[in-house]
């Protein structure tokens, strides 16, 4: 005759609240042979792979700062490479992913280290519970 045992215990419960997801991607980023960054809710640079300062021209020193003060030069895709307009800063895909919520990708016309280059970019927002905490950002120069 078949025998069925049953215990009960307590459910597992996570006793310590895991802050943002970007607090455990910061190191990954950082260690990354690929180009990436990642920004938290304010689009400071929190992470910064070693590949992505050496194709965007930074150093370590853009870690800690806003993506939005110029630490990118970002370039609209006419034939003067005019600074992208303050309205369309928003469009970039770590930006957007951050404020959607969504997966963004997008090209990106930036001042690098050769000149200025096109980047394809794709984003992924990181969460906090249901919240976007940052964004999670790999380059690929086309």
């Amino acid at each position: 005759m078949p025998h069925v045992e049953l215990s009960l215990s307590e459910p597992h419960v996570r006793r310590t609240p895991v802050e943002c997801s970007l607090v455990l991607w910061a190191p990954a980023v950082s260690d990354a042979a690929e180009p990436c960054l990642a920004i938290d809710d304010k689009a400071v640079i929190v992470a910064l792979s070693g590949a992505a300062q050496d194709l965007l021209g930074l150093d370590r020193s853009a870690v800690g700062r806003s993506l939005l003060d110029g630490v990118l030069r970002l370039l609209d895709f006419s034939s003067a490479a005019n600074p992208l307009e303050e309205s369309e800063l928003g469009k970039i895909p770590p930006l957007l992913a951050l404020s959607s919520g969504r997966l963004a990708r997008g090209l990106l016309r930036v001042s690098c280290t050769a000149g200025a280059c096109t980047l394809d970019a794709i984003a992924a927002p990181l969460f906090d519970g249901g919240t976007a905490c940052g964004s999670l950002t790999f380059f690929s120069e086309i």
